[in-house]
């Protein structure tokens, strides 16, 4: 089942995210009040799947407007290729289309080869004219990756 996200929904989707290999969790953007003000931002955008009474899936959807945007796009590993990432991008894709946002982007790290990958068989392009740039304002908000 795809369903929006709930902020109640927040120590599972954290399982989840802390289950993935690889995945980057920060320290301020991904706490409890970190995600809560995303979800109250962007209502009913981000989405969770479902399935065997647990979350397997969930990602992060919102707009400034002009732009969407994924985030913290992930499966957990015992449910991949069975269509679940895909649902959650339609359901995304959808809520954005609803808003009225033309173009949606996001941001995979060069080492997510399984990210990667899905993008790529998902139809998305890699973009190759534009630098990617950013700048912290809060040194505080420190990134954690999760290891095995």
């Amino acid at each position: 089942m795809i369903r929006a996200m709930k902020a109640e929904d927040y120590e599972e989707v954290r399982r989840l995210w802390m289950s993935i290999k690889g995945f980057g969790i920060r320290s301020v953007d991904d706490s409890r009040e970190g995600v809560e003000a995303f979800l109250n931002r962007n209502p009913g955008m981000s989405v969770v799947a479902v399935e065997d009474g647990a979350i397997v899936g969930a990602i992060l959807c919102g707009h400034d407007g002009r732009r969407g945007c994924l985030y913290h796009v992930c499966v957990a590993q015992d449910y991949r290729m069975r269509g679940i990432g895909k649902a959650m991008v339609v359901f995304c894709m959808n809520r954005l289309k609803e808003e009225k946002i033309n173009k949606v982007s996001l941001i995979a790290f060069t080492k997510n080869d399984v990210g990667n990958a899905f993008w790529h068989r998902m139809g998305w392009t890699k973009r190759q004219d534009l630098n990617y740039y950013d700048f912290t304002l809060n040194e505080g908000n420190i990134t954690s990756f999760i290891e095995d």
